[in-house]
């Protein structure tokens, strides 16, 4: 049986660099946190850590358990704080994943006031243009836009996720602006490298049209920079351009036969039971930074029932 002391001290000599750091952090001597990381590897029947008088690193096993150990302990400090009142708040490591343009434009600002307002909680937040596997890398809430193809995970909506096409002045200039989709086959239109179409709606109805360019890429970030720079027609979400048009560095283009789809802000989760403390209070708190909301203070009331 995993003792919750040994998965501490897995954890505090990852996030320290060191054993002897982390039995410092503990109130441990050095040789009493070696022989607790040796009970867990001896439980858990391999080697977590490689580990000298100076170093500490994890073994690929310990990569694959650390996620798991970080939410043993995190549910141990949720049950704590669910049957010792309400203003004990939330606590524990809590990961999420995004875009890297979310990220940075809407969650680590957010995450600030989260942060503030919930000090017994840690955050990691993992950035990629790709979709990740949320329950093989032990991410708590990843945020997504557009329908979730996984049936097996738990989404909730959060919030509209208005979008639109946007060129820069300079690309405008040389072109005429389009007005109806069938037109966007005359221009260069800036998609990831395996997109062929774009998606659009035509009285209730989807409309697809083909769409390419001379420039392609992987990374939203990229074809964003490459937006602005003149090279071409973007498709992106409103929140991701907003300064962009109010600086005049973007124009939105309006078509008149049809509108780009708004696909939805999601949070997906990896199931749907004995979803922590921690993860309810901040998708309250996202859903109200979404939606100009004022969040609630550092007292934490009752988590709010679960949609997802």
């Amino acid at each position: 049986m995993l003792d919750l002391a040994d998965l501490a001290i897995l954890i505090e000599a990852v996030q320290q660099g060191s054993l002897s750091a982390a039995g410092r952090r503990l109130g441990l001597t050095p040789l009493v946190a070696s022989r607790r990381l040796a009970a867990l590897e001896a439980e858990i029947g391999a080697r977590l850590v490689h580990r000298t008088t100076r170093s500490l690193s994890l073994t690929p096993e310990g990569e694959a358990f650390l996620p798991h150990a970080e939410a043993i302990i995190a549910h141990v400090e949720d049950g704590r704080a669910a049957v010792s009142g309400g203003n004990a708040g939330a606590g524990g490591l809590l990961r999420v994943a995004a875009s890297v343009p979310f990220g940075r434009k809407v969650l680590t600002p957010m995450l600030v006031r989260f942060l503030d307002a919930h000090p017994r909680v840690k955050v990691e937040l993992l950035l990629s243009d790709r979709v990740v596997d949320i329950a093989a890398q032990g991410i708590d809430v990843a945020i997504r836009f557009g329908e979730l193809r996984d049936s097996t995970l738990v989404a909730r909506r959060l919030a509209d996720n208005p979008r639109g096409l946007y060129a820069a002045p300079a690309y405008l200039a040389r072109h005429a602006v389009p007005t109806g989709v069938a037109e966007l086959r005359d221009h260069d239109c800036l998609t990831l490298p395996a997109v062929r179409h774009w998606t659009f709606e035509r009285t209730g109805k989807v409309v697809r049209q083909s769409v390419g360019g001379r420039f392609a890429a992987d990374s939203v970030e990229a074809l964003h920079q490459a937006g602005l720079q003149g090279l071409g027609v973007v498709q992106f979400s409103e929140w991701n351009v907003r300064e962009d048009v109010a600086a005049g560095r973007l124009v939105e283009i309006r078509l008149t036969d049809a509108t780009v789809p708004d696909q939805g802000i999601w949070a997906v989760l990896p199931t749907r039971r004995l979803v922590p403390r921690k993860v309810h209070l901040f998708l309250d708190a996202l859903s109200a930074h979404l939606s100009g909301r004022p969040t609630a203070g550092r007292a934490d009331g009752p988590p709010p029932a679960s949609r997802a």
